[in-house]
């Protein structure tokens, strides 16, 4: 209890150093195993292209399954009535068909893929026989973004939200929350959690983030975002910030279509920067694109997830982030209204993220990739570089069998 308070005092006086300190920092957190390069590129040069291919996307178990077909997702909770109705929560032989195919590095799981320990113990252990190793990987936030925490037939702590969490002004208790959700994630055998929310809640008007922010002040949000990420860590699973560069100023819903954030990259700076740096400065794994606009920033009208200025210019070259970008759901409105499916995956690997999440059509988005890469729309070097980043936390975690 004295080393956590002690650290909780250290990331606070980090918070409160100021911006320097963050943008000269490195994302390497110490208390992460060391991954030789040599181990990672021996792996890499054993792969064929559809096996790094495959790596690129961390799909819903629908996906896998290409005799069903859904609706775009219309709601935080990531699903539609019809893709709800079908309740798919065992591996099937078409998806091991499919799966033979087109290996995948990481399946999210869904509200309704979870019905009870037993099942969900069963789907995961399934899940870890597909090609591909893929990692488990969920949104357990905490308040109303739970997909276990919210199911009656589980028996685990919930919180009422990241806002109210927030309003206590102890980060401790955030550290508490990531913990606890981190605890039962790993004995249900999960990897990933895409928690915590870094959002900066400025606008009262928001309706998709709101009280899954920890706040509206930077200054209070900051180290609520680093103390929940060390509680995942300390029970052994992966944090991933969300929403880069902000999602928090914003009153649409990308679910639906298109939001905007109208800031100057000097306001953001002065504002939703403090959390993402917070949480880079303290070594996160993972951090997750928002497909909103920031026209102010990128100079155009396309989400964030698409935009090479953001990804590249911003997020790697002027905060320093060296480790993995994943986009938010590419079957959400905001993009699937703008761009078809392969336009999107192929699009976002170029902008510089890489792991494709949810794509409506995972075989068609897989092929489009390959396609791409067969006529030189990417290269696979392109390729090379995110499969490094997504091997290294494989082999972090402690996967050490990809193929």
């Amino acid at each position: 209890m004295k080393q956590r308070k002690l650290w909780m005092l250290a990331a606070i006086l980090v918070i409160i150093c100021g911006t320097s300190v963050f943008t000269s920092c490195s994302s390497d957190n110490d208390d992460n195993p060391v991954v030789p390069t040599d181990e990672v590129e021996a792996q890499l040069q054993k792969m064929t292209l559809r096996e790094k291919v495959g790596q690129l996307f961390y799909v819903r178990p629908e996906c896998l399954d290409t005799t069903i077909h859904f609706n775009q997702p219309n709601s935080v909770d990531g699903s539609t009535d019809d893709i709800r109705a079908i309740k798919l929560q065992a591996v099937n032989e078409t998806m091991r068909g499919v799966n033979e195919k087109y290996p995948v590095g990481g399946v999210i799981l869904y509200a309704h893929n979870i019905e009870d320990e037993a099942q969900l113990t069963a789907f995961v252990s399934q899940i870890r026989t597909l090609s591909g190793s893929p990692l488990l990987c969920i949104d357990e936030e905490g308040g109303r973004v739970a997909r276990i925490a919210n199911n009656g037939n589980f028996a685990v702590e919930k919180f009422e939200s990241m806002a109210a969490i927030g309003a206590t002004g102890d980060a401790q208790n955030a550290y508490h929350c990531g913990n606890t959700i981190g605890t039962y994630l790993r004995r249900y055998g999960f990897d990933i959690d895409f928690a915590p929310v870094a959002d900066v809640n400025t606008n009262p008007e928001n309706i998709v983030i709101g009280a899954r922010a920890f706040s509206d002040n930077p200054e209070v949000a900051a180290p609520m975002v680093v103390s929940y990420l060390q509680g995942l860590k300390d029970a052994g699973v992966t944090g991933c910030i969300k929403h880069f560069p902000g999602h928090g100023d914003t009153k649409a819903d990308t679910h639906f279509g298109y939001a905007q954030s109208l800031k100057t990259w000097d306001e953001m700076l002065s504002c939703e920067m403090t959390t993402f740096k917070a949480g880079i400065q303290w070594g996160c794994q993972l951090i997750m694109t928002a497909h909103i606009a920031a026209p102010r920033v990128i100079g155009s009208d396309i989400p964030s997830t698409m935009s090479s200025v953001i990804l590249q210019d911003k997020l790697r070259g002027e905060l320093g982030y060296r480790n993995i970008i994943i986009t938010d759901a590419m079957e959400m409105g905001a993009i699937t209204q703008q761009y078809t499916n392969a336009e999107a995956a192929v699009g976002t690997l170029l902008a510089g993220a890489d792991i494709v999440l949810g794509p409506q059509n995972f075989v068609g988005a897989f092929d489009a990739v390959i396609k791409a890469v067969e006529d030189g729309t990417l290269t696979e070097e392109r390729i090379n570089q995110s499969v490094r980043r997504i091997l290294r936390l494989k082999k972090q975690i402690g996967h050490q069998t990809l193929l």
